[in-house]
């Protein structure tokens, strides 16, 4: 069949929208998903700028949402006509996945990162010239009217809700809403603090205020985004450009320092200004790729118990949070849709500017009907 797409034919460019090809014999664990919405992701761009590995030209895209068209011989948990979102691909089967933490799966890079064919060397997406293009970026290259996935990497979702906000829950919101109900886990009326509030940091505080905390701490460079902070349940805010994060937190906000801490933006100082403000056995959970070649810390930071990890993709079981998201979001506790902006595909370049500006927070991009 014929799709449009959004392909990235050379690092460094803009997104080009093409007319591809795609072989729809599926395997027996495929789903073919017609794409309604997905989200902009920044891992997308760090593919553009050739600081993630992923073949060109390509199909990018990872925070897919839409409506199966059809599946193969051997799928059975979803058919045809369920709304899904897409999630990162996991092999289901290592001891990884096994355990209930497929976010750490033996094959994430391969399944996720990898030469955008098949485990089996086909190439189901072809240009105008009949030349491959890559596909399945994180199980699913969803810049695209219709995406192949697997069978594992797909969540239904309810259908009394708009499909086309929802795929950014795969990827992004899960990552920060994930990160902080699965992996932080904070008691009610304990304390955290967040650094960098674009979507992952914001879907980290709406978490945390469901969860319970009393002290939410938003730590940023804009004023705009610190504001929105506060209306999503920051009890505090922190522009670092005015103020030390840590002298703030310890002497002002939290004297003797707060439970948790989660980083978003990777940065060296901003990670040891946050871990430098935790309390005895604290700890730092870090969900942002540092831009740096390593992270230096001072070793008396790590005195008294005090902590780091690292998170990906919230350490989530998406079949089990994404449902728990959207029933939050019901229920009026997890109002994600404050962060989105819709555009359509072929404004994607757009979508991006806008994105790298910080003039949108999370862009989603519809598709042609």
């Amino acid at each position: 069949m014929k799709i449009q797409a959004a392909l990235l034919n050379d690092y460094g460019k803009p997104f080009d929208l093409e007319t591809v090809e795609l072989d729809t014999t599926l395997k027996n664990t495929e789903v073919l998903v017609k794409i309604k919405a997905t989200g902009l992701c920044h891992t997308d761009l760090t593919v553009r700028d050739k600081q993630s590995p992923f073949s060109v030209p390509a199909i990018l895209g990872h925070e897919g949402a839409g409506i199966v068209e059809k599946v193969g011989a051997n799928v059975t948990k979803v058919k045809p006509g369920d709304h899904v979102v897409l999630a990162p691909a996991s092999c289901g089967k290592c001891n990884s996945c096994k355990s209930g933490h497929p976010s750490y799966c033996e094959k994430f890079f391969p399944l996720n990162f990898g030469n955008g064919h098949r485990e089996d060397g086909s190439c189901p997406y072809h240009n105008h010239e009949g030349k491959g293009v890559a596909g399945f970026f994180f199980g699913q290259s969803s810049f695209a009217t219709y995406s192949l996935a697997e069978e594992n990497n797909v969540v239904k979702v309810p259908t009394d809700i708009p499909i086309e906000m929802l795929g950014p829950l795969g990827c992004g919101i899960q990552t920060g809403a994930g990160t902080v109900l699965n992996v932080i886990k904070p008691d009610a009326g304990q304390s955290i603090v967040i650094s960098g509030v674009g979507p992952v940091g914001l879907s980290g505080i709406m978490a945390a205020k469901a969860r319970g905390c009393t002290t939410i701490i938003a730590v940023d460079v804009h004023e705009n985004r610190l504001q929105l902070a506060k209306e999503l349940g920051a009890t505090h805010t922190i522009n670092s450009l005015n103020e030390s994060v840590t002298e703030a937190i310890t002497t002002r906000i939290h004297p003797g320092g707060v439970h948790y801490a989660l980083d978003t933006t990777g940065r060296n100082n901003v990670i040891s200004d946050l871990v430098a403000s935790l309390n005895f056995t604290g700890k730092a959970v870090l969900v942002g790729v540092s831009p740096t070649a390593n992270l230096e810390i001072p070793n008396s930071a790590f005195t008294m118990g005090r902590s780091v990890q690292f998170a990906v993709e919230g350490d989530s079981i998406p079949d089990i949070l994404i449902p728990q998201l959207i029933s939050l979001y019901k229920a009026g506790m997890f109002p994600f849709d404050k962060l989105i902006k819709f555009y359509d595909l072929k404004d994607i370049n757009k979508a991006v500017e806008d994105s790298e500006k910080g003039i949108t927070l999370k862009a989603i991009l519809k598709m042609p009907e």
